[in-house]
């Protein structure tokens, strides 16, 4: 990139909402370049916002990837859900996910009902347009457009890239003048142990979600660099219960060595260097009910 005089610079904060699985990390991610949020087929896999700084132009496009809004029952849900919210409540602009294969359903209605509450306008993308009949699409989008909040449409499928160029190029139009708050080449605002994390998260879910669909969660405890450039990165998957252990484990410790090599494969790749990925399992008996937990991950113990 050129440079770009702090005169000219463009920047802000959108955030990305919908229902759970409607495919925002997966458009964080799309719209980024590169990976900064874990994906599953699974709902609610994200738990916390994380930041995806996207360059356009003069433009530093930050974006919010919240948890999915739906009704939550636990603590841990109430907790993601409010991440959620704060995250639109701060941005400057919100984009709408919604999963047009699935419709227009209560979640998402519950989404627009809230946003007339607190007269938001948003930027309605409808995605998996890929998976949709036309006429069944101009319906949903005029069903949607109804509603009377949506500034914008637009059309995507954030898994091929189908309409991502135009959506980002809206967005860099959008936001308004003002100095960029991240260095250009930084893509997210999670640290990298955190990330490592997270990415072990993921391969841990969609290997166990039948088994333990929520029930664990991962820390980096140390990272070292190496003399050789290589990193060490060791890490703990906790669970809940004692009798937890032998499902991340597997027959002769198959399953968590399937995870560790899923987890050390994409870490190489987005670290660009050999990477010695050691994994722990640990019992920390009722984690999503400590409040220590929630204050590591920038969630609300109280919400």
């Amino acid at each position: 990139m050129n440079e770009v005089s702090q005169a000219d610079q463009r920047c802000g904060f959108v955030a990305v909402v919908g229902a759970p699985n409607a495919g925002k990390s997966t458009l964080v991610n799309a719209l980024v370049g590169t990976k900064v949020s874990i994906v599953s087929p699974k709902v609610q896999t994200t738990r916390f916002r994380v930041m995806g700084i996207a360059m356009v132009g003069e433009a530093q496009v930050i974006l919010v990837d919240t948890p999915g809004i739906f009704q939550p029952k636990k603590r841990l849900e109430r907790a993601m859900v409010a991440a959620a919210w704060g995250g639109t409540n701060d941005a400057d602009h919100i984009c709408l996910l919604i999963d047009a294969a699935r419709g227009y359903d209560d979640e998402s209605r519950a989404i627009v009902d809230k946003l007339k509450e607190t007269k938001r306008q948003a930027i309605l993308v409808l995605n998996k347009v890929d998976l949709v009949k036309r006429d069944k699409l101009l319906g949903l989008t005029a069903q949607l457009d109804a509603e009377g909040i949506f500034t914008d449409v637009f059309m995507i499928s954030a898994l091929k890239g189908d309409g991502i160029a135009d959506l980002l190029a809206h967005l860099g139009k959008l936001v308004a003048p003002g100095p960029w708050m991240f260095p250009e080449d930084q893509v997210s605002d999670l640290p990298q142990r955190l990330l490592a994390a997270e990415i072990t998260r993921e391969k841990a879910f969609i290997a166990l979600y039948q088994e333990l669909p929520y029930s664990l969660h991962v820390e980096t405890e140390k990272w070292e660099e190496k003399e050789d450039g290589s990193a060490r990165i060791d890490q703990v998957i906790y669970v809940e219960r004692e009798s937890q252990k032998p499902i991340v484990l597997g027959k002769a410790g198959r399953q968590i060595k399937a995870i560790g090599a899923s987890a050390r494969q994409e870490l190489e790749e987005l670290l660009e260097r050999r990477v010695h990925l050691f994994i722990h399992i640990k019992v920390r008996e009722d984690w999503s009910e400590k409040r220590g937990h929630y204050s590591e991950i920038g969630l609300d113990f109280d919400s």
